[in-house]
């Protein structure tokens, strides 16, 4: 009789357990967070992060998503795509995540959509700027809240004409994978720079450039003289090359010095000194609801402010929008169901740090306001109360205008023998 006393008594705690567990696991919603914890994007991979946890407060605050609070599951991606596949497959099949964002890299950001997808759940890219994204490796399940290299590239091509810096002898130095190429294509474009024996090109390898490879590179465009030097580098090796400029004393060999994109986290690395003149785009900056009069943008520079003691960059206000974008879709389509989540995003227009924003239907890409920089003198930087105010907003382009038109898209898609509709 003790024996089966104390088999029941077993039983009856294993079933309160199992309910305890099935109630933790029905009053939260677990998000995965695929973001450079470590390497080349770290810095851009931090704000994310930062960014994320602010905005998941606030949801908890407010009640989460649909009456579930957010739980964060994060994995670091080293900006390397095998384990970006590898981290998204765990935060669903092991962590039970039902919508995964981040990436600071494109060919991170594209294997980890293609990872969601064979799961049947969304992937949201945070900074995958090249064309690829939402291009020929687009699918229904990944979605881009920050513009594209075309985006970026017409926006600053735009600004580099009417400069007069258009007919000048260009030289690229190029991340050698997917966002490096489109961009250094995209720019070529838009400044008129398609002839590769006038402009010439150095690839540096990505991810894990060295100090060597970077000087190399940057040796070979002062020996080249071009008038116009463009770094199509990103994270630490963007600062890196740009900080081998500032300590050789090569930036007055050049008469501009173009960096594609630029993040705060980039200036911050590279220094004021480094960052002095050097002209770039960028989706948004912290001054941009300031100097444009974007309430929401605003409280969310001075909670994010007041919390990490600096200012957010534009990778933090692509991970707190696209999280407040998921809870917006969630509750609309009344459910956590991938399709019906997509449904709801596909063609909607909204407003989050900045003006209005719209998922396109056909592509995924969020169209968007683009705006052209130049980084401030650096004693104007220091004067700033986080030293942080590097970007003076020069130039902006709505975002119809930037983006790739359906019939250029439909024409790449064909090209790269993809369906002309996005694939479930």
């Amino acid at each position: 009789m003790q024996v089966k006393r104390s088999t029941l008594l077993l039983f009856f705690v294993s079933m309160v357990m199992l309910g305890m567990t099935s109630y933790a696991s029905a009053d939260s919603v677990r998000i995965g967070l695929n973001y450079p914890q470590t390497g080349p994007y770290s810095v851009q991979g931090k704000a994310q992060l930062d960014a994320a946890r602010l905005a998941i407060q606030e949801i908890n605050e407010q009640g989460g998503i649909l009456g579930r609070k957010i739980e964060l599951v994060m994995r670091d991606t080293q900006s390397k795509p095998d384990v970006s596949t590898k981290n998204v497959l765990e935060l669903i099949d092991k962590e039970n995540c039902e919508m995964i964002f981040g990436g600071s890299s494109s060919a991170v950001a594209i294997a980890g959509g293609k990872a969601a997808k064979s799961r049947g759940k969304l992937y949201f890219g945070t900074l995958t700027y090249s064309n690829t994204t939402t291009g020929e490796a687009a699918h229904k399940y990944m979605f881009r809240e920050c513009y594209n290299a075309w985006m970026g590239a017409k926006a600053l091509g735009k600004y580099l004409v009417e400069e007069n810096l258009q007919g000048l002898k260009y030289f690229y130095i190029t991340a050698d994978y997917t966002w490096g190429k489109t961009t250094e294509e995209s720019i070529r474009t838009f400044s008129m720079t398609t002839n590769k024996r006038r402009h010439l090109q150095r690839y540096v390898p990505f991810p894990g450039a060295t100090y060597k490879e970077l000087s190399d590179a940057l040796v070979w465009a002062g020996a080249v003289k071009p008038d116009v030097l463009v770094l199509v580098l990103f994270g630490k090796d963007m600062s890196r090359a740009l900080t081998i400029l500032e300590e050789r004393d090569m930036k007055k060999k050049f008469k501009a010095i173009v960096v594609p994109n630029l993040t705060l986290g980039m200036a911050n690395e590279a220094g004021a000194e480094a960052m002095e003149g050097v002209i770039g785009a960028l989706p948004w900056a912290w001054n941009v609801p300031y100097k444009y009069n974007y309430p929401q943008g605003k409280e969310f520079v001075e909670k994010f402010s007041k919390v990490y003691n600096s200012y957010p960059s534009s990778s933090a206000g692509s991970a707190y929008t696209i999280l407040y974008q998921y809870k917006d879709a969630v509750e609309r389509a009344g459910t956590f169901e991938s399709k019906k989540v997509i449904t709801a995003l596909e063609g909607h227009a909204f407003v989050s740090l900045k003006d209005e924003q719209v998922w396109r239907a056909f592509d995924h890409q969020a169209v968007q306001t683009i705006y052209t920089v130049r980084c401030k003198p650096a004693e104007e930087v220091r004067q700033d109360r986080f030293k942080e105010d590097y970007f003076e907003i020069l130039d902006k382009m709505d975002g119809d205008e930037a983006a790739r038109t359906k019939e250029h898209w439909l024409k790449l898609r064909e090209d790269a023998d993809e369906p002309a509709e996005l694939q479930f």
